[in-house]
């Protein structure tokens, strides 16, 4: 599954991918298989994105076009 949301906020922010793999712990390449969808996105880090952009997973998930959090 490729992350558009994902890339989409990231251009949005004016954040490279360098700068969310350091967020994230990981190394660029691997940040960079998530967004692309190369690799499986570990819950965890899904998570740990939604939290960084203050949106729910949902919407990462393009499950929601809203970006609120609803508890």
């Amino acid at each position: 599954m490729k992350f558009k949301r994902i890339r989409d906020l990231r251009e949005d922010n004016d954040l490279t991918q360098t700068d969310l793999a350091r967020q994230l712990h990981c190394s660029q390449r691997t940040y960079s298989y998530y967004e692309s969808g190369t690799h499986n996105l570990p819950i965890e880090i899904l998570i740990k994105i939604a939290d960084f952009y203050h949106v729910s997973v949902d919407y990462l998930l393009e499950r929601t076009n809203n970006k609120e959090i609803n508890y």
